[in-house]
C-alpha cells in the first residue's frame, strides 16, 4: 500500500542525528525553557527572515497567543476563511474574538478580493491561512489591513519555508507556526511557535506563554501554561538542518503528479511569485468518494482537506451563516482530494499512485 503519510521513514533516514539530540537533553536534565529552547527559535526565526521566535506548546496556542499579544479583546473580530482546520477558528474563539468568514479562491487561498465588505468596526485583525503549502495575496492583505488600521497575524501551520515573491513567511510582522509531527518541519508531539518582528510583540509572548511571569513567581500580567519543551526544540533543531531538502523532494514529486496525472484533474496551481512547499498535493476531482473507494482497494492512500467548510459545522452554529454563502470553498470541499507526498516516498510510488489514479479515471471518461 502507498501511505499517505509514514513518519517512521523521517525518522530512520536521521536517526542517529535524532537519538543523538534527545539523549543531549537527558543527559543535561533540563527540560523546560532551557538552551534547546532558545536556540531552536534563534534558528528558526533566521530561517524565516525575522528577528524573533517565540516557542509555545502548539500551532493553536501560536494564534491564539498572538492574537492576545495584540490586545485582541472580547467582541473583536477577526477575518479568515472557512476552508482551513478547526485550530485557526477555535484560536480567535479561544482569545476572545468572533470569527468572520469570507471566501477564498479557486487556489484554496483567501480571495483578497472579499476582504474590505467583511471589515467592520469591530474587525481588528486578518488571518489568512497559507493553505496546502501556498502564500496568500500578502501584498494585498497588507496593503487592506493598513487602510483599515487592521493587525495581520500568518497562519503559517502548512508553509514552512514556502516563500512570497523571494521572502519567507511570515511576509508580514507576524506569523504563527505548528510542529505537529506531519508538518514539513513536525515534531514528535505537539509543538508551535510565533514569528515576529515586532520586539514588543515578543516580550509579552514570552510573558504570555509562562503565566505572565517575568521571572519566577512574579506574574505581570495573566498568562498560561504553553512552553515548547526541551525535547521538541532539540528534534526540530535536527530537522531544520533538512527542511530545505525535504522541501525541494515536495516539490519534485509535485511536478512529477503534474506531468503525469490525468488531465481532466484539477491540479494545483502555484500562483506567480510563490514557491509552493505542498504540505498537501490537493487535486480536484468529480465523483470524489466512490474514486477514493477504488484507490483505497488498489492500495493508494488518500485524504480530504478539508471535508466540512467551518461554516457548516455545527460547533459554530451560534455564528449565522448557512449553506451557499462562501460557495467556493464549499464547491471545493466536495471535490478535493490529496494525494500521498512527503520527502521519503519512492518515485516509483508517485509513478503507482498515477497509474492508478488515471486508471480509475477511465470508468469516469
Amino acid at each position: 500500500m502507498v501511505k499517505f503519510g509514514n513518519l517512521k521513514r523521517n525518522y530512520l533516514s536521521i536517526k542517529d542525528e535524532i537519538n543523538e539530540a534527545v539523549m543531549r537533553v537527558l543527559e543535561k536534565g533540563w527540560f523546560v525553557l532551557g538552551e534547546e529552547g532558545t536556540k531552536f527559535e534563534e534558528e528558526f526565526s533566521n530561517f524565516c527572515g525575522k528577528e524573533f521566535g517565540v516557542g509555545v506548546n502548539s500551532g493553536t496556542d501560536a494564534l491564539k497567543l498572538a492574537l492576545k499579544a495584540i490586545n485582541i479583546q472580547q467582541g473583536d473580530e477577526v477575518i479568515t476563511v472557512p476552508n482551513t482546520a478547526i485550530p485557526t477558528v477555535m484560536a480567535i474563539i479561544e482569545a476572545g474574538a468572533k470569527p468572520v468568514f469570507v471566501d477564498v479562491g479557486e487556489d484554496y487561498l483567501i480571495d483578497v478580493s472579499k476582504i474590505e465588505n467583511a471589515i467592520t468596526p469591530k474587525t481588528k485583525a486578518i488571518m489568512p491561512v497559507h493553505l496546502y503549502g501556498q502564500v496568500c495575496e500578502m501584498k494585498t492583505i497588507l496593503r487592506i489591513a493598513e487602510r483599515n488600521n487592521l493587525k495581520v497575524i500568518e497562519d503559517c501551520a502548512q508553509a514552512h519555508g514556502a516563500e512570497y515573491k523571494g521572502k519567507r513567511v511570515p511576509i508580514g510582522n507576524i506569523g504563527c507556526f505548528s510542529f505537529y509531527p506531519s508538518k514539513n518541519l513536525g515534531a514528535y508531539g505537539e509543538g508551535g511557535m510565533i514569528i515576529t518582528n515586532e520586539e514588543k510583540v515578543c516580550e509579552k509572548l514570552k510573558l504570555l506563554r509562562n503565566y505572565g511571569q517575568s521571572s519566577r513567581y512574579d506574574a505581570k500580567i495573566l498568562g498560561l501554561n504553553s512552553r515548547l519543551d526541551e525535547v521538541q526544540a532539540a528534534i526540530l533543531r535536527v530537522k531544520l538542518k533538512h527542511l530545505e531538502g525535504w522541501n525541494e523532494q515536495r516539490r519534485k514529486y509535485a511536478q512529477k503528479y503534474n506531468q503525469n496525472l490525468n488531465e481532466i484533474i484539477k491540479i494545483p496551481k502555484e500562483n506567480l511569485f510563490n514557491k509552493h512547499v505542498y504540505h498537501l498535493y490537493v487535486i480536484a476531482l468529480k465523483n470524489r468518494k466512490e474514486i477514493m473507494e477504488n484507490l483505497k482497494r488498489e492500495g493508494i492512500d488518500t485524504g480530504i482537506h478539508y471535508p466540512i467548510p467551518l461554516h457548516l459545522q455545527e460547533a459554530f452554529n451560534y455564528l449565522n451563516y448557512k449553506a451557499g454563502d462562501f460557495p467556493v470553498a464549499e464547491k471545493n470541499s466536495k471535490e478535493i482530494l490529496s494525494l500521498p507526498i512527503f520527502p521519503e516516498l519512492e518515485e516509483s510510488e508517485i509513478s503507482e499512485v498515477c497509474e492508478k489514479l488515471n486508471g480509475v479515471l477511465q470508468s469516469y471518461l
